[in-house]
């Protein structure tokens, strides 16, 4: 069967509205965030229900086409990204919240519900979901399952892989995999659900997500610190720890290099007289606020008699918390900005993470003088990002990664802790993973895709 006789089955199965082909494809499904050089797809599939998906992954297995799955095209390492003569399915059609059980605290949806909405039809029903990111707006779920996205509340209520409780997937050949059991306590085998999640689409197609919701906090206290050093840092979070447990819902740990980048590219006003080596932003959970905002400062007030702390400010406002959280969102203004932005996004051992930014730092500049490298992470779960301009390092994207990522193999750390591995990093994969565990990673691959149809290469 020819291209265009297995494009007239496609269309013939599913309909012209669900199959678009040749310029009835917009650009924006050639590529995603990553700045992976665009290819369009043979055919865009946007399916409304499961069977279509099925409907879709049959033919297109029976006639050996491959599969690109492709969520909310906010992801980093070009996972998403098209490869040629290849069937692209988008979810954004299948976006129903399906079902919130208060008594519960569960929520159905569909994969391509963006992460906005689930966070909105939370809080509408007096709970929160767990995982947030500022892609928020664009993002969906099934994204977010598949590349086992990270974020601000990785620290309270983990990765998205503690989020989510049931799936429904589809195989490369059609088959569904429902998956969607709403109990905790399910020891009956394998559990197949934790496959597919961080599997970046190379195992099958996600088409329903069962997420797990937490009771909303009733006040919350957020606060910028400034300190001296690093070390100093991982003295706040202990302390911070120490009082409120695991009621400390983020620590993002901001160097002077991303706060001074931040307040300029933003137009922002600086939030302390004078600029400071590390600031950190606290959230803290609680039931009172007024009691809270009163332990907040005295944990912070004991961390300045301690010298761990040089200023600080507590937001008085739900306004004023979302000023101060407006210093951390400089990422947003990175594509504005940087020609290109060479992003990292690495998992050190915690104690590690400022000799690491100083390694990188040191080695940047030997080798790319006046290089322009922000270093900013959810260090307390361990997870740094770093990006440079492409730009100030003569253009040289490939021997930044390669320099970059040869020191976090010296630190014994990860090359990816939250965007995945996609294109961009497959070159650095057995940095982080032995050749035994690449083995069993592709032995589970020939089991479940043993065509190879399901996003080809990627991650390996």
């Amino acid at each position: 069967m020819s291209q265009q006789e297995f494009l007239i089955a496609l269309q013939n199965r599913l309909g012209v509205d669900v199959v678009l082909t040749g310029d009835a494809i917009e650009a924006r499904y050639h590529t995603d965030w990553s700045g992976t050089p665009p290819v369009q797809p043979l055919a865009l599939v946007r399916p409304r229900t499961t069977e279509e998906v099925s409907a879709a992954l049959r033919l297109c297995h029976e006639h050996r086409v491959a599969v690109v799955p492709q969520g909310g095209l906010t992801g980093l390492a070009g996972a998403a990204v098209p490869v040629e003569g290849c069937v692209a399915i988008s979810m954004e059609r299948m976006n129903a919240i399906e079902d919130i059980n208060s008594r519960s605290m569960l929520m159905t949806v569909q994969a391509g519900a963006t992460l906005q909405a689930v966070q909105e039809a939370a809080v509408e029903a007096g709970m929160v979901f767990g995982v947030d990111l500022g892609a928020r707006g664009s993002c969906q779920i099934g994204g977010n399952v598949s590349t086992n996205a990270g974020g601000n509340g990785v620290l309270q209520h983990g990765m998205m892989r503690e989020q989510v409780l049931g799936l429904e997937v589809v195989l490369a050949d059609g088959t569904v995999l429902p998956m969607l059991r709403p109990m905790i306590k399910n020891n009956t085998g394998y559990d197949l659900k934790h496959f597919f999640i961080g599997a970046e689409g190379t195992l099958g197609v996600i088409t329903r997500v069962l997420l797990r919701l937490r009771p909303q906090p009733r006040a919350k206290v957020t606060a910028l610190v400034a300190m001296p050093g690093f070390d100093e840092s991982l003295a706040v979070l202990q302390r911070m720890q120490q009082h409120f447990g695991n009621s400390v819902a983020a620590f993002e740990l901001m160097w002077d290099s991303f706060v001074q980048t931040s307040i300029r590219w933003q137009k922002l006003q600086a939030p302390f007289a004078e600029s400071h080596p590390f600031l950190a932003l606290i959230d803290i959970d609680g039931k009172d606020e007024t009691s809270l905002c009163e332990a907040v400062e005295e944990a912070l007030g004991e961390a300045m008699e301690a010298g761990d702390v040089l200023d600080a400010v507590i937001a008085q406002s739900q306004t004023q918390a979302k000023t101060l959280w407006k210093l951390r969102e400089a990422p947003a203004e990175m594509n504005a900005n940087m020609h290109p932005p060479i992003n990292f996004d690495v998992g050190l051992p915690q104690s590690e993470i400022g000799k690491f930014a100083q390694a990188c730092q040191a080695a940047f500049d030997a080798r790319w003088p006046g290089n322009h490298s922000i270093f900013f992470g959810h260090v307390g779960d361990g997870n740094l990002h770093v990006s440079t301009d492409g730009k100030t390092v003569n253009g040289e994207c490939d021997a930044v990664e390669a320099e970059l990522y040869r020191i976090v193999g010296e630190f014994h750390g990860s090359v990816s802790a939250e965007h995945g591995i996609g294109l961009h990093k497959k070159p650095y994969l057995a940095l982080s993973r032995t050749p035994q565990e690449l083995a069993a990673m592709r032995a589970i691959k020939a089991a479940l895709d043993p065509l190879g149809l399901m996003n080809p290469g990627k991650v390996f």
